[in-house]
């Protein structure tokens, strides 16, 4: 049995052990409710505070623009609909075919509640082309929601241009920025709001933020306390605050050297994975986040394919972890014109910072073989 080699970083990264031992000190030390007033409280605010500036000297960003939620489920929630609940009569949205569902079905609800939505198609790699969103536009069209690097096949979106044309018509700009971080620059420049979720760069589950430009009017959909200058209410995770802030600092500060090893990695799959008969990769080659490859076979199930390989010590998947339980294909692949039979054959490999030269040997050494014993006793054949 090999050492487990762990390749499915776009479901969950593990935590740096910066992480973890910044969040020990702090449930040992600073376990206060940071809106007590005792010292304890204090020395909790005074925590979460310095992770929240941190955070925003690293994104160029003020202090006081950072909302932290619980993830980017909720980040995306509170976008989406605290923009909607204050737009007064602009009650019209766009986003794309590719997002996630917590931006998808976010939206899907907002329609039930009187508000309209166009969703743009994406070309064959997974991109929108900015004239889609200036035709989309209308007078009352309120927000348009573009995740910055898709969680599948990774390709990146133009921001810059579709912020532009959204501007110049006085129109909001989110962005899901969720598998980006620590992995290309992020257009802060370009968006009005921005989701972030930590456990995707190695901070810990359950904690993430918003970035809320300032302006921005914002209906909060927490009430309570009133915590987050009144925009999410809830007593704060101190802990989870200050791991993501740790973990954060490590990603902006390796993201150069980082991006450029993870890259190599993704190349090197992408040329090797590609020559087997019956593949295809999904995505952009280039304009892709460093991270994530996304493969289809012909002849095999994308389950038995992530069985297999977990037989081996590799975790990999089929797509997003949050609907891999799901038999429907993946949106995404549907989007970009995979063919059923292929999508439902799709890999998806993601590497992290702990990944290593030798793990990518490794995986590409086996990949090949499980392959070839699949498609051994499928009742389909390859070009059938």
């Amino acid at each position: 049995m090999i050492q487990p080699i762990y390749l499915d970083n776009a479901a969950t990264s593990p935590p740096a052990p910066e992480v973890v031992e910044a969040m020990t000190h702090c449930y040992t030390t600073s376990y206060g409710n940071a809106s007590s007033l005792h010292s304890h409280g204090r020395e909790a605010r005074q925590a979460v505070e310095e992770s929240r500036e941190s955070i925003a000297v690293h994104l160029g960003v003020q202090p006081e623009e950072i909302v932290f939620t619980a993830g980017a489920t909720e980040a995306n929630n509170l976008a989406l609909i605290g923009t909607a609940f204050s737009s007064g009569d602009r009650k019209h949205l766009i986003t794309t075919s590719i997002e996630h569902h917590a931006v998808l079905h976010t939206i899907e609800w907002l329609k039930t509640r009187g508000f309209d939505a166009t969703i743009l198609d994406v070309d064959p790699t997974g991109r929108i082309d900015p004239a889609q969103v200036r035709e989309a536009i209308r007078p009352d069209t309120l927000l348009v929601s573009v995740m910055a690097g898709n969680n599948e096949i990774g390709t990146i979106q133009p921001l810059d241009e579709i912020a532009a044309i959204c501007h110049e018509r006085g129109v909001l700009v989110h962005s899901d920025a969720v598998q980006a971080l620590g992995k290309i620059p992020l257009p802060m420049d370009a968006v009005d709001l921005l989701s972030i979720s930590a456990h995707k760069f190695h901070g810990p589950k359950g904690v993430g933020f918003l970035f809320v430009r300032k302006g921005v009017k914002l209906t909060p959909i927490l009430h309570g306390g009133g915590h987050e200058r009144g925009r999410r209410s809830g007593t704060e995770n101190v802990a989870g605050i200050v791991g993501m802030g740790v973990a954060a600092g490590l990603a902006f500060d390796e993201q150069p050297a980082a991006s450029d090893r993870l890259r190599a990695y993704r190349d090197r799959m992408i040329d090797t994975i590609t020559q087997l008969p019956g593949t295809r990769l999904n995505g952009d080659r280039e304009k892709s986040l460093p991270h994530i490859a996304n493969f289809s076979f012909e002849a095999i199930e994308g389950e038995s394919l992530v069985m297999r390989l977990d037989e081996r010590g590799i975790a990999v998947s089929t797509g997003s972890a949050c609907s891999s339980p799901n038999l429907e294909p993946s949106h995404v692949l549907v989007a970009i014109g995979v063919p059923l039979s292929m999508a439902h054959g799709s890999l998806r490999v993601s590497t992290g910072r702990q990944t290593t030269e030798q793990e990518i040997d490794t995986f590409l050494d086996i990949l090949p073989k499980v392959v070839e014993d699949l498609r051994s006793i499928s009742p389909f054949k390859v070009g059938e």
